[in-house]
């Protein structure tokens, strides 16, 4: 029965019956294949740990049975860019008959494509299409999630795109980080003028939409295609000033020296990494910056260089998993779909896996004292499981397991 303060969908009370996956809770004394308990107070973890050392003064709380679930960390999707308006299955089908991505690009599809049809939706078109996305992920057990702007490439429309992001978390309850990517492609309009968009972005865009406290950090795409080391470094130094952490797109389609880059400025993440050297993995390391892997363009692509895993494995670089859900080189919005892929096309472990989609992906978004882990006195984000043991969450394609999702500090399904 739910005490009187309860509304129908809180979490608070006592979690029996679980089992805890490797690395969930690792701050927690447990034993493995022990049954396990959460107890939640507030909306925050209480205690966790081994059934059979729950705290007397616990047992009297609202009970949750858990059926004997395995439980992990609620899911964190650390690199999308879920705000957009049309799609791009045309140039999945030109991508088929032959044509590169880069020719894509030049042609005038690829992002600037996504720029055409963003520009023309309304913020409420923009948010509806986003929502139907985000659902689907969170049924999923993702409980925080990172939106990019970067298809809007003006003021007016990168804004557009940022509201809607914090509309999402609002709406459905879920922690979202909004980064600004106002340096992801040339807007048509400034063609042939590279530098005079970056001037724009530093002195106007980035300054206006973090006063309205619609930026958590800032990226930009260091790419032959897109925007050179030198006007990567412009964009950090006005995010630096503004005291936003940085991210980047590096090393994607070529080796650019980016993550070095970044990784100065003390990037939480270098994403995509395909083409990253032995330099950049040593700066990586050194500032602590996470690798994310993002498997669903590297098999959209059909690329065949793979990110140096064992290399980063060595160097205790943290790797992090994500969708990269985008119209263009990623259309996947299933993260567990992205845990099959990191393992059977990157060779990543089971284990590697599930932190690279909780605690890693946390830490990439900053999150690492809110997400990621299920701990005392950190917000109740935590999934359920109705699986036999945890390899299944990698090993199906197309299931979705989620038995219970608890996502800030309330039962979501």
């Amino acid at each position: 029965m739910l005490l009187p303060h309860q509304a129908p969908d809180c979490a608070d009370g006592l979690w029996t019956d679980l089992r805890l996956a490797p690395g969930a809770a690792p701050a927690s004394t447990t034993t493995p294949d022990a049954p396990a308990a959460i107890v939640v107070a507030q909306g925050r973890i209480a205690w966790v740990g081994d059934a059979s050392a729950l705290p007397a003064h616990f047992a009297h709380l609202t009970p949750h049975a858990g059926a004997g679930a395995w439980v992990t960390p609620g899911l964190v999707d650390c690199h999308t860019h879920l705000v957009y308006g049309g799609q791009r299955a045309n140039e999945f089908a030109l991508r088929l008959a032959g044509a590169s991505y880069e020719e894509v690009a030049r042609a005038g599809g690829g992002i600037v494509s996504s720029v055409r049809a963003t520009r023309q939706a309304s913020e409420d078109e923009l948010f509806a299409s986003a929502a139907a996305r985000l659902e689907l992920l969170l049924a999923e057990g993702v409980c925080a999630i990172e939106i990019k702007s970067g298809y809007g490439l003006a003021l007016a429309h990168e804004r557009k795109q940022l509201r809607v992001a914090r509309r999402l978390g609002k709406a459905f309850g879920v922690t979202v980080r909004t980064t600004f990517l106002g340096a992801h492609a040339l807007p048509p309009e400034y063609a042939g003028r590279s530098s005079d968009s970056i001037d724009l972005v530093c002195r106007n865009r980035l300054p206006a939409l973090a006063a309205e406290g619609l930026v958590d950090a800032v990226d930009v795409f260091c790419e032959r295609i897109a925007f050179s080391l030198e006007e990567t470094e412009r964009v950090f130094k006005a995010a630096q000033a503004l005291g936003l952490p940085v991210k980047l797109h590096a090393e994607q389609l070529s080796d650019m020296g980016g993550a070095a880059l970044a990784a100065r400025y003390g990037a939480l993440s270098c994403d995509h990494i395909e083409h990253l050297s032995p330099a950049g993995i040593a700066a990586m390391r050194d500032a602590g910056s996470v690798a994310v892997l993002l498997p669903g363009a590297y098999y959209t692509l059909r690329d065949t260089h793979l990110p140096p895993i064992e290399a980063l494995r060595q160097a205790g670089v943290p790797m992090a998993v994500s969708t990269d859900h985008n119209p263009g080189t990623s259309p996947c919005l299933s993260l567990l779909t992205m845990m099959n892929m990191a393992c059977t096309l990157f060779r990543l472990t089971v284990p590697e896996a599930l932190a690279g989609v909780t605690q890693h992906a946390a830490r990439a978004l900053g999150l690492q004292d809110t997400h990621g882990v299920i701990a005392v006195g950190m917000p109740a984000n935590f999934v359920l499981w109705g699986v036999n043991e945890v390899a299944e969450l990698a090993y199906w394609l197309g299931a979705r397991p989620v038995q219970c999702v608890v996502r800030q500090g309330r039962i979501a399904a």
